[in-house]
């Protein structure tokens, strides 16, 4: 079973994008901001991917990209951004920092299962 981390700052997001895949057959993991989701990644070493928002308190989803990416423990760790924001200099700075996509809130459950089992290399999604 492959273990998706989902971080949001909003207790109602974490849990649609949680039931949303856990009803694909996904593990999920929740953290309420980028640095619970740093805490999180040391708990749960066979997280394969990470569904991250962007504007969080303590922490954002591209500050969570760039620290995961320069301690360099988890560079080939897969990122979904799902935000409200759309600006093109926000998509180009997460992926430079490796974000594998970007996807709009309100969640599209389909949308979200969609990108998560082709990024995650899953053979079916349940």
């Amino acid at each position: 079973m492959i273990q998706v981390l989902v971080v949001d700052d909003s207790a109602l997001v974490r849990r649609q994008v949680a039931t949303t895949l856990a009803g694909q057959g996904f593990a999920v993991v929740e953290a309420f901001d980028g640095q619970d989701a740093r805490e999180k990644l040391e708990q749960f070493p066979e997280l394969k991917l990470v569904v991250c928002d962007v504007t969080m308190p303590r922490m954002s989803g591209l500050e969570f990209l760039h620290a995961i990416r320069y301690e360099g423990k988890h560079l080939d760790l897969p990122v979904i951004m799902l935000t409200t924001e759309g600006r093109p200099e926000m998509i180009a700075q997460a992926r430079q920092l490796g974000a594998k996509g970007w996807l709009i809130k309100p969640l599209k459950p389909e949308l979200l299962i969609a990108t998560v089992v082709k990024i995650s290399g899953a053979t079916k999604a349940a």
